[in-house]
């Protein structure tokens, strides 16, 4: 199997199924070209275990935005965070200042609510127990900034770390590096590519936040992450960070060595 876009290169004009063909075979030829790897049927049922977390979490998002535009309609709002939802639907149900039909529907609402959380819960548990089961991924929940959901993601999607010349062509991979845009012997870089996994960008810049969060809160970091907080703002460090972690994720992947807390590449100095 080969990236659709790897392919697009190499049709020559129109696209219809003779010049799809002759595309794929030229592209198939070429010494420098990658294919994706296939999954196993199990580590394509874990895969499947996360994509429903993510559509519950947003089904969540979704109700949750919902129930707080209504309540504002009828003067009722609340604080950020999930955790003031559930007494903003609470108030909701009592209001005695509010129609009947009114609260029946935040009633029903609640209830789908509570349902959801429910299915959230027991898909956590689930993926709780596949990180404990896979040495890998307890592995990689010991880098600061990767916590076992993250860590589970990246043992479930990265391909064979083989496949890898260096842990720069993995964070690569996940478009977490520059874009190079470079002319006559001048070297340009731009925003990173954002190429690759989302998901799998989006949960390490969010742990690299955190990292820098604590660090912010008085926490002793590594020298590296300290001076590159003096030069750039958070959210630049934070893509940095999140690069370097995707780094020493991958040597941890390649080598099955554990991290080293206090080490040259330690993100906290220190860090458990």
């Amino acid at each position: 199997m080969i990236p659709p876009q790897l392919v697009k290169p190499y049709v020559k004009r129109s696209k219809n199924d003779a010049a799809d063909a002759e595309a794929l075979c030229e592209a198939m030829s070429r010494p420098t070209m990658r294919f994706v790897p296939v999954k196993t049927a199990e580590r394509q049922a874990a895969l499947m275990l996360v994509r429903l977390r993510d559509r519950l979490i947003r089904n969540r998002t979704q109700l949750a935005n919902a129930i707080r535009g209504y309540a504002a309609e009828f003067g009722l709002t609340a604080a950020k965070g999930m955790t003031h939802l559930i007494p903003l639907l609470e108030r909701a149900q009592v209001d005695d200042s509010l129609p009947m039909l009114a609260r029946e529907l935040f009633a029903i609402q609640a209830k789908d609510y509570a349902q959801l959380q429910t299915q959230i819960d027991e898909v956590d548990t689930k993926l709780m127990a596949w990180h404990r089961a896979d040495e890998c991924s307890r592995r990689l929940a010991k880098i600061p900034g990767i916590g076992p959901i993250s860590a589970a993601l990246l043992t479930m999607k990265t391909p064979d770390p083989k496949l890898f010349r260096s842990g720069r062509q993995f964070a690569a991979w996940i478009g977490l590096t520059p874009k190079d845009h470079s002319t006559a012997g001048k070297v340009r870089l731009g925003v990173i590519t954002r190429a690759g996994d989302e998901g799998l960008r989006s949960v390490l810049v969010v742990g690299a936040t955190s990292v820098i969060l604590q660090v912010r809160r008085g926490r002793r970091a590594s020298p590296w992450l300290a001076e590159l907080l003096k030069r750039k703002s958070p959210k630049l460090a934070a893509v940095a960070l999140a690069n370097k972690m995707a780094r020493i994720a991958w040597k941890l992947m390649f080598t099955g060595e554990t991290y080293i807390a206090g080490s040259a590449s330690a993100p906290l100095a220190g860090a458990s």
